[in-house]
């Protein structure tokens, strides 16, 4: 036995050492990772340890370069960027193309979602039974949230009914539809150019999540703020499929590794708490008015957007889905990591 045992454990250090032999001749691989939001985003110390920790486990043979402030190209193009190799990462909001992604479009509801931490986890392990089909173009790594945004806007909205005859830059095309549901215009900008458009007045109102109201500057054009967790936005973390392709085993595993829903987490919590903590500097900063609603006007506007669901699930049925059964996912996977509304 003790033979055995032994001949054993020489077999398996034998194929570790294999292996590593292996992984320390792998080809050496740059990726270039394209982050459109400013340098000193949050998102993007967390996307630079990502890839730190790809380099250590792929015994250095996998390195990254981030580009953040759109150097590789615009905020609304990267998911093309990823698909085209003008990115190997590139870090895409579905919401900024109408009609593209149908189901992915289901999570920028209202009124779904309570935190970000457990909806990163919760979105990201729906939108995996999905991916493969809606973006087929990419290979798919990991989604994730902000912690949820509401209106930022130059007057006080409180009802519904306010928002007609308002511009409003909207964060993804499902609360476009809201918008233009409720009487409203949208604006289209994406978010590094969304202060301009309320500076000239172009937009009244924007929805935006809290913390980068600061961040980008949108604190000085808009003074009154809606404190309820009306929607988030999905992100997802996409990469160039060929690029993917070209790795070796070894490397393909690190990737698949790292591309995973816990590592969805760990990139979204130091955004998530960045945003969090933006609601209290906004409630007390001199000048604006964070409010929240009663019950009766929680209750009107849950009421109001209702029909959101329903429009979306047209869309979702002619790109040959079943609306009730990727609703009825996504609440469940949002009860099962506790970050349901």
């Amino acid at each position: 036995m003790r033979t055995f045992r032994f001949a054993f454990s020489a077999v398996a250090v034998a194929a570790l050492a294999l292996a590593s032999a292996a992984q320390a001749q792998d080809k050496p691989v740059q990726l270039k990772l394209s982050s459109w939001v400013p340098a000193q985003h949050p998102l993007n110390p967390s996307l630079q340890a990502w890839a730190d920790d790809i380099k250590k486990a792929s015994n250095g043979s996998i390195s990254a370069v981030l580009f953040p402030s759109e150097q590789l190209g615009k905020a609304f193009d990267h998911y093309d960027m990823a698909r085209d190799g003008i990115a190997d990462f590139a870090y895409v909001n579905p919401g900024y193309q109408p009609g593209r992604f149908p189901i992915m479009a289901g999570a920028s509801l209202p009124f779904l979602f309570a935190n970000a931490k457990g909806g990163t986890a919760a979105i990201d392990a729906w939108y995996r039974n999905y991916a493969a089909k809606e973006m087929k173009d990419v290979k798919y790594c990991f989604a994730f949230i902000h912690d949820p945004g509401t209106f930022h806007a130059r007057k006080k909205v409180t009802s519904p009914t306010d928002i007609k005859g308002m511009k409003i830059r909207p964060a993804t095309s499902t609360i476009g539809q809201m918008v233009t549901s409720l009487g409203g215009t949208n604006v289209q900008s994406s978010a590094p150019e969304a202060r301009d458009m309320l500076e000239r007045g172009v937009a009244d109102a924007i929805t935006f999540p809290w913390g980068s109201i600061s961040l980008f500057g949108i604190d000085k054009v808009t003074t009154f703020h809606m404190d309820v967790p009306l929607y988030v936005t999905p992100f997802v973390w996409a990469m160039n499929q060929s690029k993917y392709d070209s790795m070796s085993a070894a490397q393909k595993k690190v990737i698949d590794d790292h591309c995973t829903t816990e590592w969805a987490e760990k990139v979204a919590t130091p955004w998530a708490d960045f945003e969090f903590g933006g609601r209290n500097k906004l409630a007390t900063q001199a000048g604006h008015e964070s409010y929240k609603l009663t019950a009766d006007q929680l209750n009107a506007w849950k009421q109001a957007v209702a029909p959101g669901e329903a429009t979306w699930g047209e869309g979702v049925k002619k790109a040959g889905g079943d609306p009730k059964a990727v609703m009825d996912a996504l609440k469940a996977s949002l009860a099962k990591y506790k970050s349901a509304l």
